[in-house]
């Protein structure tokens, strides 16, 4: 199975964000939220459409806004979103080598986003606010610290079985 990119969004789904944030620009943010929420990202046609349906808003603004803030992404992200804390504490402890275990766990070379799967998602961060826990790996919001190659191998592969059953 392969990553791919949804052909035609739903627009109904989309108008019913949108009205639950009143149709408001300043709900911009949080409808993109949502939006990420339902697709894993946000697709172009999303971004126009909304830009068009808002007052005050064009899609020039949302894609502005998406591309500004880092917690958007403009490409499919896998289930599994997998966060690897390169700070300076996690650097010093050895992020480096968890980092590389998961890329060659799940083939993921340097510069790929998300698996060919589609399963997982990879991407590196400043600090994610653990440093007294490092190296720390985030995956959907868990926190797993004091992370080793060995260790975070443990983790995808308990991850893989539990998808395969």
């Amino acid at each position: 199975m392969s990553v791919e990119t949804p052909h035609k969004i739903d627009t109904s789904k989309l108008d019913e964000i949108i009205q639950s944030y009143d149709c408001k620009k300043s709900n911009l943010i949080a409808i993109l939220q949502k939006v990420q929420e339902v697709y894993r990202y946000l697709p172009e046609d999303a971004m126009i459409y909304i830009g068009t349906k808002i007052e005050g808003l064009s899609p020039a603004t949302v894609f502005g806004v998406a591309t500004f803030y880092a917690q958007f992404s403009l490409e499919p992200k896998g289930k599994y979103e997998i966060k690897v804390c390169d700070g300076t504490a996690c650097h010093v402890r050895g992020s480096m080598p968890v980092l590389n275990a998961i890329r060659a766990k799940l083939n993921m070379p340097e510069g790929k986003l998300t698996s060919e799967t589609g399963l997982f998602s990879l991407e590196t961060v400043s600090c994610l606010g653990a440093c007294g826990l490092a190296p720390v790996v985030v995956i959907n919001d868990k926190v797993y610290p004091q992370m080793t190659s060995d260790a975070i191998t443990i983790v995808l592969d308990t991850l893989l079985k539990e998808e395969a059953a």
